[in-house]
């Protein structure tokens, strides 16, 4: 039985890395199509003109991402002139933040986070881009992002129309979308419109036989010869199309393989995958959470407060009681509902009534929620 138990020492990855969720893989499989059309979305930038506009639109975990920082890594690696910015909209959601960014791309640091104004920052960038002679390429990931925060015009406003104040400026955007009920036709203003004119590439769910490829890459990248069989993998793989997301699956190979190493085992067992699959499926609700103000944070908690007692939320009455806890006006209450019901974390509903009362239900147990607040 003992040399079928680890040694205190021994591990059964090969690789750890392998398993992260913002790890890119060198072998990026079944994203052909849409890497062309970005490519040749982006191409007039390498020759000096401003790379046309893209929406990049899937469900979370279709391969965006990764498709996009996979090009600006080939674009890194093959030029100066054309300089890529990947901004994370789930942490950076306002324009002083992503400005940031782009101005910490260009010249190595941030800008001081006080008493710098959002046009000094802009002026500095674009006198960056007009001294280097460079184009810049954008992309806002998560953008759903900035709509629920009401800043996506006034971001894409400021980037696509700084031609017309700094002369040799150019600038493209791609917008890449996780929300599959956001349209971006109707969500930017005229104003906006008028120089956006954006090409939206699709990132279709990955079917079932590509997510066995996908994982089998990753074990045989990130384990040890025989660490999981393939009657344990098609589970790994059934247990991952529950949620839709790829993510969950490789998080879930992660987990199980740290699950069996816990118990000196050689190999994973059902076990491992099961009691990974309880923490990994809640791996939306982790990750949404960490990117909520606190106030937002605080509503919440008083919202999963009130589910766990089994009462009907109706938005008037848990407004009366929130508003005790989180001096907040009706108006930004419901704001931060509609948000939170875009991020999928409530549902909001209309019941008809005495008048239409709107419903607010949690997506997850309120005894996970409050669990992954604190």
């Amino acid at each position: 039985m003992k040399k079928n138990l680890l040694m205190w020492d021994e591990s059964l990855f090969r690789d750890p890395d392998v398993f992260e969720i913002d790890y890119i893989p060198e072998q990026f499989e079944f994203r052909d199509t849409q890497m062309r059309e970005l490519a040749f979305q982006i191409r007039p930038g390498l020759r000096g003109g401003r790379p046309l506009n893209t929406i990049c639109k899937g469900l979370p975990g279709s391969g965006k991402t990764t498709s996009i920082k996979k090009l600006f890594q080939e674009i890194e690696e093959t030029t100066k002139k054309l300089v890529p910015v990947h901004v994370n909209c789930q942490i950076d959601n306002t324009k002083f933040a992503i400005l940031s960014q782009i101005y910490r791309k260009l010249s190595g640091h941030l800008p001081p986070s006080s008493g710098t104004s959002f046009k000094q920052v802009f002026d500095a960038v674009a006198r960056l881009l007009q001294k280097e002679e460079c184009v810049l390429l954008v992309a806002l990931d998560d953008a759903n992002y900035l709509l629920y925060e009401n800043e996506l015009n006034k971001v894409l406003y400021t980037l696509l129309r700084a031609h017309e104040s700094y002369e040799g400026v150019r600038i493209g955007v791609i917008v890449i979308i996780s929300d599959p009920d956001v349209d971006l036709s109707r969500a930017v203003d005229a104003r906006v419109d008028s120089v956006f004119r954006p090409t939206e590439i699709y990132f279709p769910p990955y079917g079932i036989t590509e997510v066995q490829e996908i994982m089998k890459a990753r074990v045989m990248q990130g384990f040890f010869n025989g660490v999981i069989s393939d009657a344990m993998l098609d589970l790994v793989v059934e247990q991952m199309l529950k949620s839709g997301d790829l993510r969950v699956g490789i998080d879930l190979l992660k987990r199980a393989a740290l699950n069996a190493e816990r118990a000196a085992r050689r190999s994973i067992e059902r076990e491992d995958i099961c009691g990974a699959y309880a923490v990994s499926k809640y791996l939306h609700l982790e990750y949404t959470l960490k990117t909520l103000k606190e106030e937002e944070r605080r509503i919440l908690k008083e919202l999963a407060a009130a589910s766990a007692t089994g009462s009907d939320m109706n938005a008037g009455d848990v407004y009366k009681s929130i508003k005790e806890q989180v001096p907040v006006g009706y108006t930004r209450f419901y704001e931060i509902v509609k948000k939170m019901d875009a991020m999928r974390l409530v549902n909001l509903q209309y019941r008809d009534g005495k008048g239409r009362t709107r419903v607010i239900t949690l997506r997850y147990e309120p005894a996970k929620v409050l669990e992954y607040l604190s």
